[in-house]
């Protein structure tokens, strides 16, 4: 069984900089194109994918469906626990809002955040429900950035630690009790696009 972790495509919020969190903010422009470039990727890669699973958030609903459509392959109902951390007070606000107002410290302080704990539970039921339901099926699925951050905090402990990148894949292979990393956080779909 293969997993395709990808992260939803550009928001106006995430080019200024501002945390999302389970605001419901919708694809720009440039992120359809992205989820476009990865569509166009996946369709020349060895890899077949059998569906494609998104979050409740339009954003990471958007790109799946660009992607799904792409590749015609089913788009299964969204999940509501493969959605962004929840940021209570900090949602909108950019890296020098919250400092002003908290402290470069913001994140230790309790603003109503969902915590890493609560994040990595949902995230594992996610993959121990999906793996089960589909044991012999390739899935792609369409989450957020904190949320695949601490997945694979789960998984792979500070192994890898490099900031999601906006449609970032990451291919993982299920072998017995184990998630193998084929792939991490690659964006050469949107890197060869720039130049």
């Amino acid at each position: 069984m293969l997993i395709g972790l990808i992260r939803h495509g550009l928001t106006d919020w995430n080019a200024i900089g501002k945390i999302q969190g389970q605001s419901d903010i919708p694809l720009n422009d440039e992120g359809r194109m992205q989820a476009a470039m990865l569509a166009d990727r996946l369709l020349q890669e060895p890899y077949r994918w059998d569906y494609c699973i998104t979050s409740n958030l339009s954003r990471a609903a958007e790109t799946g469906k660009i992607i799904a459509d792409k590749l015609n392959v089913p788009l299964l109902d969204p999940d509501h626990r493969i959605r962004e951390r929840a940021y209570g007070q900090v949602e909108g606000l950019t890296a020098a809002e919250r400092e002003e107002k908290w402290g470069k410290d913001w994140s230790q302080l309790s603003l109503g955040q969902e915590t890493d704990e609560e994040l990595q539970a949902r995230a594992l039921a996610f993959m121990e429900d999906i793996s089960a339901q589909h044991p012999n099926r390739n899935i792609l699925v369409i989450s957020h950035g904190g949320f695949l951050a601490q997945l694979y905090t789960v998984f792979y402990k500070d192994k890898y630690s490099e900031r999601i990148g906006n449609l970032s894949l990451t291919i993982l292979e299920k072998k017995e009790q184990e998630w193998n990393p084929i792939l991490y956080n690659c964006t050469r779909h949107i890197l060869q696009n720039q130049r």
